[in-house]
């Protein structure tokens, strides 16, 4: 087994270093976009997918 080494950074700290050097270089209105195009599902041609595959099983 390997020895860990001390100054080695959890997933957790990476993450939440990430999160604050993403919000000092990009601010409030980045995290607001980026939330709005999460809150999305899909789009037209999902929706068209999704509607061919339950014609094809007989669905509605």
């Amino acid at each position: 087994m390997r020895k860990r080494e001390e100054n080695v950074m959890t997933v957790r700290e990476a993450g939440k270093k990430g999160g604050m050097r993403t919000s000092q270089t990009h601010g409030h209105d980045f995290y607001e976009e980026i939330g709005r195009k999460g809150g999305q599902k899909g789009g037209p041609k999902v929706k068209s997918l999704i509607d061919a595959g339950k014609k094809s099983l007989g669905g509605s």
